[in-house]
């Protein structure tokens, strides 16, 4: 008999080394096999082969005749655990399926698209092709408009010469299509799609060809793409980097950039992360490490040029503005008329994440913000007081404005279904679609995406997903409903996220589809913001030193790194116990960090039981490891959190 250890692809194994299996043939690092586990068969890759153990062993149950597990990945499913700690048997899950069973190993024929010819590179697409190297990362910052996709294009072209696969990431599956068409007019049947509504067989049937693949291939999907077997990698990805769902939001926690950018490093191939507005942490490591940042400010060429757009903004304080609606400007009423009666498309955003119980005047715009944290603090109605959900400081509801007296202080914001109902009221013959988080599967935007992009919608009102990436060639008008709404959010990604909506919504128009110029108007509650003034001068620069300025002064990421602890419990009394007692405890062990809290999650009670939060800071990313580590049982964990809420 032989004997090797295998990683083994199963939520139910908990532990942290490989397990150790019989077989009466030698096996190779990188074969894959079955194994059984309690009363389960699952599915393995041997990491090495061992000598007879002292203790007894189980024998394998199979070892299909399949090419071996590619080296790359093999190392980057060793290193996981150990970066982002959670058990080896739920991070091999990511990497190979639940079951090698299947009646068709090979995936559903595509259509190949016949191949177009692309337009000639723009000087500043020339520029980051030159730039771009066979290896290393890239930070791509270019504008809405520049044609980033057509450089990704370009280097999967390089790497698929050179006979080497790309893997091309997306953050949202509505986005996916739309990348999928324009890698198809390329690469044709070379491209793979991935996404989350696939069929457990249809993604296992592609597994399957992409592991007994000799020819390169483009793989285009959510995050899980970077972990589909790819023999030789030549180019990974990252479209809209900034994305928030790109963080994965349970154990093993991992960010796809920090996964992809170690995966590029284990195949020696280049990693671009594109964005027109990147992380301010990403920016900031690349200067720090000298990577170099690519910038792209040329809008890219269409058929009609780039025919521009004008931005004018709304004080939202100004009621006299509001003379037909409540929610929408007399200005922005007009120009949507004015945008139907030329054929074009109008686009209402609100991010609906500001639906949060902010306090804030409106009439001056002042807002109630935590003296410790210079975070939102928000308003709790059960206890009529306003609390920060990082430290816990707390202060009675004002009655009036601190700034200007005035009793016009507003507790909450308006939801995308209340902008709905108000525009069919004023706009009744008119095609009118919302997408947001309460759309059932068939109203989504990546279902309804074919229409909207036709044309055949003349208003869309919805949230972020909106503001993604999305191409609209009659698209004429973005009205922003409520610019500063997740400037209210208690986080300190608040201002950062909001430059970030604002720069990609405001790129959906301008690109020269119409030969009209487009129009933008902001609605607004604070006009004078820094943040706003950024957006609207298209200032990367100036609001990038200021954040960082900020992020520096109340020591958040990147001056260190983050971890969120959270306990649950029957009672919110036991939960703020249990939060104290190891908020007391965690110092002692001197790892070197600082703890916030505790206090109550932003989202204060989950499935039936209270949730409280102790944040802590460190220099040292191994000191919040060790922490891990020594968590008490019934306590989570989320360690280099995207927020703190």
């Amino acid at each position: 008999m032989y004997y090797a250890e295998v990683l083994v692809a199963s939520a139910a194994y908990h532990g942290t080394t490989p397990l150790t299996y019989a077989w009466e043939t030698p096996l190779a690092r990188g074969t894959i096999v079955v194994a059984p586990l309690r009363a389960q068969q699952v599915t393995g890759v041997v990491v090495r082969e061992v000598p007879r153990p002292t203790f007894t062993t189980k024998l394998l149950a199979a070892v299909p005749s399949l090419p071996r597990f590619p080296e790359h990945l093999l190392r980057l499913l060793d290193w996981i655990p150990g970066y982002y700690p959670s058990p080896i048997g739920v991070v091999a899950q990511f990497f190979l399926p639940k079951s090698l069973a299947s009646k068709n190993p090979k995936a559903p024929a595509v259509e190949s698209a016949l191949p177009i010819a692309l337009p000639p590179l723009t000087k500043d697409q020339q520029q980051a092709m030159q730039q771009i190297g066979t290896s290393g990362l890239y930070l791509l910052h270019g504008e809405t408009g520049t044609g980033k996709t057509r450089v990704y294009i370009e280097a999967a072209r390089r790497a698929i010469e050179a006979g080497s696969s790309a893997i091309i990431l997306t953050p949202e599956i509505s986005l996916t299509s739309q990348l999928a068409n324009d890698f198809r007019n390329v690469f044709g049947n070379k491209v793979v799609v991935i996404h989350s509504q696939l069929t457990e067989a249809t993604r296992r049937n592609l597994w399957f060809q992409l592991l007994e693949k000799s020819e390169p291939a483009v793989i285009i999907g959510p995050r899980s793409a970077l972990f589909m077997p790819v023999k030789k990698l030549g180019l990974i990805v990252v479209d809209e980097a900034h994305e928030p769902a790109y963080k994965q939001d349970n154990a093993p926690y991992y960010h796809a950039a920090r996964v992809a950018s170690k995966l590029a490093e284990l195949a020696g191939s280049p990693i671009i992360l594109g964005s027109a507005t990147p992380l301010v942490a990403d920016y900031y490591v690349a200067e720090q490490k000298k990577r170099p940042i690519i910038r792209m400010q040329q809008t890219a060429a269409t058929k009609h040029g780039a025919a521009g757009r004008t931005i004018s903004v709304v004080d939202l304080r100004d009621h006299a503005k509001f003379s037909k609606s409540r929610h929408l400007s007399d200005e922005l009423l007009t120009a949507i008329d004015e945008t139907l009666a030329r054929g074009e498309q109008t686009l209402l955003f609100l991010n609906r994440r500001g639906t949060a119980r902010v306090v804030f005047c409106e009439n001056c715009g002042w807002q109630a913000t935590c003296p410790h944290c210079d975070l939102p603090l928000v308003y709790h109605g059960d206890i009529h007081r306003m609390r920060c959900h990082t430290c816990d400081f707390s202060a009675p509801n004002p009655t009036s404005c601190p700034t200007c007296g005035s009793t016009e202080i507003v507790y909450k914001s308006i939801g995308t279904k209340a902008i709905a109902d108000e525009v069919a009221r004023l706009f009744p013959d008119v095609k009118i679609s919302r997408f947001d988080g309460d759309n059932k599967k068939d109203e989504r935007i990546e279902q309804q995406y074919a229409a909207v992009r036709s044309g055949a919608v003349d208003i869309i009102i919805g949230t972020q997903t909106l503001a993604k990436g999305l191409d609209l060639p009659n698209l004429g008008l973005v009205g922003v409903v409520v610019a500063d709404t997740s400037l209210y959010m208690p986080d300190f990604t608040a201002q950062e996220r909001t430059y970030q909506l604002l720069s990609q919504v405001i790129g959906r128009v301008g690109r020269g589809h119409t030969g009209n110029e487009s129009k933008v108007i902001i609605q607004t509650y604070a006009p004078e913001s820094s943040v706003l003034e950024a957006v609207l001068k298209q200032d990367w620069s100036n609001f990038y030193h200021k954040e960082l300025a900020e992020r520096e002064a109340f020591t958040f990421p990147p001056f260190c790194y983050l971890l969120k602890l959270t306990c649950k419990r029957a009672s919110s009394a036991s939960a703020q116990k249990a939060a104290e007692q190891f908020a007391r405890q965690i110092p002692s062990w001197k790892f070197g960090v600082s703890v916030e809290g505790p206090a109550p999650a932003f989202h204060e009670k989950s499935q039936g039981k209270f949730v409280w939060q102790l944040v802590v800071k460190a220099k040292n990313r191994g000191a919040l490891l060790k922490i891990i580590a020594n968590l008490p049982s019934g306590w989570g964990y989320d360690i280099d959190p995207l927020h703190l809420m």
